[in-house]
């Protein structure tokens, strides 16, 4: 969701943006069945097929504002597309979240929430006990199938301008922080909801080094022996201006990305496939590029690389002074661009197993 140049931590912070996860390492008290409070649950849980194509929306801001869920559901009906990835942040927002959720579930879609959090704590300790701490507040609203913890969480841990492939690529510090937040969140899921499953959080380009850290224990400083995290589904993010997955070309080399993000060993979705606004062409360019050289090569190394999902970034362009028209329609909420058409003729082209 943030806008992060392809060869490294040239960041813009726009703040808008599942069998079970964890950490090895203790974090606050178990609660037990009879203290747990009383939870609606999972409103769907999607099959496989569901899975496999979905759209990103943002929680009532912008267009999403204008548009009701109502109209959202209709829209993600005619593109035939049944999940729906939205963020949330806190007790209110989820509640907002919920009444989409409930709208989107009567036609069969699944909202899952992405949690976001900053990086402003002290401390691993600070980070993770404020992150379970929200991470209850938001599932004691609202129980969902999936949930996704953190956004690109990685480009603001790097150390300048690298690749994100190598350990020694980010900063030590704020590499502990992050992680204290990503352990907080699935621990603070589990404490109510241990069924939910989690998808560690979405990052993007080069920047699986983050990913390689949190799954081995290890950090930036060289040292082993950390809380290892354990997650459901592996999340990432590309977009037009990065080029082949497979062969990704940065300054050090080219990297297999998706053949690291198979390693992990879970389904891998790829939950925001875009198209910059800075894309070089015609908005009827942009949506031939979308079906083609980004959806249609993800989708032809799909069964070898184990991608069981495409969600296309997003739905509504986002209004002046946001991020910018990455969406398949305008921020009226109503107007559909060529992405559009082309991303429903796609799914109709490619049903899913």
């Amino acid at each position: 969701m943030k806008l992060v140049h392809k060869f490294g931590a040239l960041t813009l912070p726009l703040l808008l943006a599942a069998c079970g996860g964890g950490s090895d390492s203790a974090g606050p008290a178990a609660v037990s069945d009879a203290a747990r409070p009383v939870i609606p649950a999972p409103l769907t849980y999607p099959s496989a097929r569901d899975i496999a194509y979905g759209i990103n929306g943002h929680n009532n801001t912008g267009a999403y504002a204008l548009s009701s869920p109502a109209l959202q559901r209709s829209q993600l009906r005619d593109l035939n597309v049944k999940m729906y990835r939205i963020e949330v942040r806190d007790a209110p927002g989820a509640r907002t979240l919920a009444n989409v959720a409930r709208t989107m579930a009567a036609s069969g879609i699944t909202v899952y929430p992405v949690i976001l959090l900053e990086l402003n704590f002290a401390g691993e300790s600070d980070a993770y006990s404020a992150a379970y701490s929200i991470a209850r507040q938001i599932v004691a609203v609202q129980r969902y199938a999936y949930y996704e913890v953190t956004n690109e969480l990685a480009a603001q841990c790097l150390v300048g301008w690298v690749d994100g492939v190598r350990s020694t690529d980010f900063d030590n510090t704020r590499f502990q922080i992050a992680r204290g937040v990503v352990r907080g969140l699935i621990a603070g899921i589990k404490s109510l909801d241990p069924l939910g499953k989690i998808v560690i959080g979405g990052n993007t380009w080069m920047h699986y080094g983050f990913d390689v850290m949190l799954a081995n224990g290890t950090q930036p400083d060289g040292t082993t022996g950390h809380p290892k995290v354990t997650w459901d589904v592996t999340a990432w993010h590309w977009y037009s201006e990065q080029g082949d997955i497979t062969h990704a070309c940065g300054g050090t080399g080219c990297y297999n990305v998706i053949g690291t993000l198979k390693s992990f060993g879970k389904p891998v979705w790829i939950n925001e496939v875009g198209i910059r606004p800075s894309f070089p062409g015609t908005q009827q360019q942009a949506a031939d590029y979308l079906s083609v050289n980004m959806l249609g090569a993800l989708k032809s190394i799909s069964t070898q690389y184990g991608i069981t999902s495409l969600q296309v970034y997003e739905l509504y362009d986002d209004p002046s002074g946001g991020e910018g028209p990455y969406g398949i329609m305008l921020n009226d909420g109503k107007t559909p661009k060529p992405a559009y058409s082309a991303f429903k003729s796609f799914v109709a082209a490619h049903p899913a197993p």
